[in-house]
């Protein structure tokens, strides 16, 4: 049985840390109906930390600790329990181990729920604890399905609308109070966890001539979810605006803003993005904090070939110079500095970043938006940071001269500088910024390092099976008499997949290391095709080596590396 709210119980939390006003404590104590809701709500103050409260508590009941928010949940696990169970008992199926279904609850001590849902199972439940608030949420992200989102679509469309439909101008007023609608409500909040769910990057949801359509971003490519009435289109923007703390009467320009939703003891943040169209606004959701993106903020779990990561992590530690990550628009590129900020994160050092947008809230760093509207350009919030005392920056786009200038300098005279720049290989790079006006004696001296990449799909796991491809493709990469002797893989497609043949997404990679050598051609104003002569010397391989490296490890196929690679790259290494 859970531990009584005593004095002892009080002691025990006091010795767990500090606290400035005992006598708050107290009131809370006296407060709470039960000492599990008192160490929730320390929690939510900010007096303990979670993890620190749930050991403190499993040590207390005798039960492990999980937190659902961190750990790999089986699918197969959440399939041995119906929704409906699950929500009404609040336990969450996590994964199996041998023969017995590990699940998560707020009161693993009830013996009799515990034997009542091992009797559904049909197996041996062994419970753990987890705070009731991820419990809650995460049963309800891993049972959104496409059907618990068409029943909320149902319910939505069922709604009294206005006439004239979704015609904000004519209807406005009615428009804005059916968005409050509580079935419009659950329509968008299963719209959002289903993306959450299926591993989405972005939501678009579009207006046509005779219905709406949303789509997701899966891995890369856009996918038809689902397609409702036009007459719903104006209630469903006006929701997201609201979310999003956006004037709702303004739908003759692009609009921008922001929201999260609470995931458990976390949340999960997305940027909103509005533009007019010819039959209604469309507008774009981007899932800033997924929890496959959270899980990735580490170097190690990001399958970076060893070839790349150990000298990338070398030149990490470089007290001062410029590093780029470099690629387009979507290919994680943010997540990348994010995970090598993280392995930098000290208390011995101030580390600050200039991004635009904030796409994860970083514990420790000192993040700021850039924000035009009121000129505080990546140049301006540059030079105001170095009377900061730095000793690391991130700056999250180098797109204009001023910046590319300010940021040399601060290489220059002793900081460690991490940016990301638009351009098709690393060589390019270097080549970039004397296009854009940096002095040569300013640019070689100070680059230290400039990381390339691409993402690509990978193959399902549970559906892999190995194949041929064809011989024109394999001549492509390989000489007749040299074709690989070794399975190439591909997804054959599976409902965990969506029968796709691809889940999740890998990196292909190019590294390229300035030394003595690429910095006197770089003095010389040298080529790309010179810088990366040089560069190929010390290691530099270009991004489709790494796509053949990981195409013959089976994580993806060849056909990935033809659409992720630029072509201009293909042509230079075939030639």
């Amino acid at each position: 049985m859970p531990p009584k709210l005593d004095a002892a119980f009080l002691a025990a939390i006091r010795g767990l840390r500090t606290f400035t006003h005992a006598c708050d404590l107290d009131g809370w104590a006296a407060a709470a109906s039960h000492p599990l809701a008192l160490l929730e709500r320390l929690v939510d103050g900010g007096h303990l930390r979670k993890d620190e409260a749930g050991r403190f508590w499993s040590g207390l009941i005798g039960f492990a600790y999980v937190d659902p928010l961190v750990v790999a949940i089986s699918e197969k696990a959440v399939g041995r329990l119906t929704a409906e169970i699950a929500a009404k008992a609040q336990a969450l199926p996590i994964y199996l181990l041998g023969d017995a279904l590990t699940v998560a609850m707020p009161d693993p001590t009830d013996e009799k729920l515990v034997r009542r849902l091992g009797a559904i199972a049909g197996l041996p439940v062994s419970p753990v604890f987890a705070f009731a608030a991820d419990v809650r949420d995460l049963v309800q992200l891993h049972y959104a399905t496409e059907q618990s989102l068409a029943e909320a679509l149902r319910s939505a469309e069922g709604v009294d609308l206005p006439a004239g439909g979704g015609d904000l101008d004519s209807r406005g007023r009615e428009i804005a109070q059916l968005a409050d609608n509580e079935q419009i409500v659950r329509f968008i909040n299963a719209l959002l966890l289903f993306a959450l769910r299926r591993e989405a990057s972005d939501i678009h949801v579009e207006a046509w001539a005779d219905e709406s359509i949303v789509r997701y971003r899966i891995d890369g490519n856009l996918h038809d979810i689902l397609r409702f009435s036009r007459k719903l289109h104006g209630a469903v923007v006006t929701r997201l605006k609201i979310m999003a703390a956006i004037d709702i009467a303004e739908r003759r320009f692009p609009t921008d803003g922001r929201f999260s939703i609470p995931l458990g003891s976390a949340s999960i943040d997305f940027r909103f993005s509005s533009i007019p169209s010819q039959y209604g606004e469309k507008v774009v959701l981007r899932l800033l904090g997924s929890m496959s993106r959270r899980s990735l903020l580490s170097l190690d779990r990001m399958l970076i070939s060893r070839s790349i990561l150990e000298p990338f992590r070398r030149v990490l530690k470089n007290p001062s110079g410029i590093i780029f990550v470099i690629g387009p628009t979507g290919s994680g590129k943010t997540t990348t500095l994010y995970a090598a900020l993280s392995e930098l994160n000290d208390r011995t050092v101030n580390i600050s970043t200039i991004e635009d947008p904030i796409e994860l809230r970083l514990e420790g760093i000192t993040q700021t938006q850039v924000q035009a509207n009121i000129d505080m350009s990546f140049a301006r919030m540059l030079r105001a940071l170095l009377r900061q005392d730095p000793d690391i920056m991130l700056v999250g786009e180098i797109r204009d001269l001023e910046t590319a200038k300010i940021a040399t300098e601060a290489a220059l005279t002793g900081h460690l500088v991490l940016a990301t720049m638009h351009t098709n290989s690393a060589p390019e790079a270097l080549v970039r910024l004397g296009e854009m006006g940096v002095d040569p004696f300013m640019v070689a001296p100070t680059v230290a390092a400039v990381l390339s990449q691409r993402l690509a799909r990978r193959i399902c796991e549970n559906c892999k099976e190995p194949y041929r491809p064809a011989d024109e493709v394999l001549r492509r990469y390989f000489n007749d008499a040299e074709f690989p002797e070794v399975a190439f893989y591909r997804g054959r497609g599976c409902q965990l997949c969506n029968r796709t043949g691809f889940k999740g997404r890998i990196a292909f990679h190019e590294l390229l290391l300035v030394n003595r050598r690429v910095r006197t051609l770089i003095g010389k104003r040298a080529s790309q095709e010179e810088l990366a002569e040089a560069a190929a010397r010390i290691g530099y391989r270009p991004l489709r080596y790494d796509g053949l490296v990981k195409v013959l490890l089976g994580l993806t196929t060849i056909e990935e590396i033809e659409a992720q690679t630029p072509v201009e790259i293909a042509e230079a290494e075939e030639s």
